[in-house]
């Protein structure tokens, strides 16, 4: 069994696109995440350090945003997406990335990448 933190509409501003404008302004991302965790350990004893720590987390969203500029949402997911497995060991993650305002007549565009292997599940194909 495995549990999953959840991060919804956390908003960056960072240097996204592939247009010349856009390379000039930050435009604002929406992100969620899904972070496979086992919140059991500290639940049991009321302890952060025992759990993913979405303030953290969201921390270094943001500081990754502000530190790097893409052409594309892809860099921009894969990249992140990879980070934050490094430095939270986070094993399986589920990231939504929206891009409001890029296409006038969408709300917004984006993607979904999931990345890792829930324990209990097969690892996922390369």
């Amino acid at each position: 069994m495995m549990d999953r933190i959840l991060i919804e509409a956390l908003e960056v501003d960072t240097v996204i696109g592939a247009y010349d404008w856009e390379r000039l302004i930050e435009q604002r991302l929406s992100l969620d995440l899904q972070l496979a965790t086992d919140i059991r350990p500290a639940a049991a004893t009321d302890d952060l350090t025992l759990t993913l720590n979405y303030a953290a987390i969201c921390e270094r969203i943001q500081r990754f945003a502000r530190e790097h500029d893409f052409e594309l949402v892809e860099t921009f997911a894969e990249r992140l997406a990879q980070t934050l497995r490094d430095e939270f060991a986070i094993d399986w993650l589920r990231l939504t990335l929206r891009k409001p305002g890029a296409v006038p007549a969408a709300r917004s565009v984006g993607l979904e990448i999931t990345r890792g292997t829930l324990p209990g599940t097969q690892p996922e194909s390369q």
